[in-house]
């Protein structure tokens, strides 16, 4: 999938996957704070590690097919075709607190859709943000494959912040980090472009563990 763009579009994927987009995401660490507690992860090499796992088999196999998709349903005024795509989104959600990061955030940049007036389909329940996100790209007219690379960059960049507080890292730290990932990011998206609504889906069984202790995690920093 070529990614191409002109300077407008690229302004509006640095809006969209900004840091400052007010949908919550530094609020969410998605189980790497009870990795932490549990030990599992000490330094920048482990760090690394658990994000490459959790971007090759969680947001490649999840939410990057649940993009393509939705955009596509966009693209072709299909609405029930992205309620689909949304319901998968949340189903593939294997926690409590994996499926409150997912709704949270979509309830958050709806509400956001809303105030830009950019049109929406009513989700008809919970809805996802990596659906939600789709819908905003496609207003925009952005490719698919330059809406991926901010969306994972965005979810990479809350993802190294949490660890910069919590593992913790220096700042240079997790500018090495965020360099050492990069190219990981590229695999992913080539990954996703392969799976569609049968083939997508991914099991990381750490993950759902550090997920479920963190809910009753005595300390914390982060809601999930």
């Amino acid at each position: 999938m070529a990614i191409t763009t002109t300077s407008s579009a690229l302004l509006r994927l640095l809006q969209l996957s900004s840091v400052s987009l007010p949908v919550g995401g530094f609020s969410f660490s998605q189980g790497l704070e009870s990795a932490i507690e549990q030990g599992w992860i000490r330094n920048s090499k482990q760090t690394a590690e658990w994000l490459r796992w959790q971007l090759t088999e969680s947001v490649a196999r999840i939410d990057l097919p649940v993009l393509f998709g939705a955009m596509s349903a966009m693209s072709e005024g299909h609405e029930d075709g992205w309620r689909n795509w949304n319901d998968r989104s949340l189903a593939n959600r294997e926690t409590a607190e994996l499926r409150l990061t997912e709704t949270a955030m979509g309830e958050a940049l709806q509400r956001l859709l809303k105030t830009l007036d950019i049109p929406h389909p009513d989700p008809q329940g919970e809805v996802s943000f990596v659906a939600l996100f789709a819908v905003a790209a496609q207003h925009w007219s952005l490719s698919p494959a330059l809406t991926a690379q901010g969306f994972v960059w965005s979810w990479l960049e809350n993802q190294v912040a949490a660890a910069t507080k919590l593992v913790p890292l220096g700042q240079s730290q997790a500018q090495l980090l965020l360099g050492e990932l990069q190219p990981d990011v590229a695999i992913a998206i080539t990954q996703a472009e392969t799976l569609d609504e049968f083939s997508m889906g991914g099991a990381l069984p750490a993950l759902s563990l550090a997920s479920c202790w963190h809910e009753t995690q005595y300390s914390r920093l982060f809601r999930s």
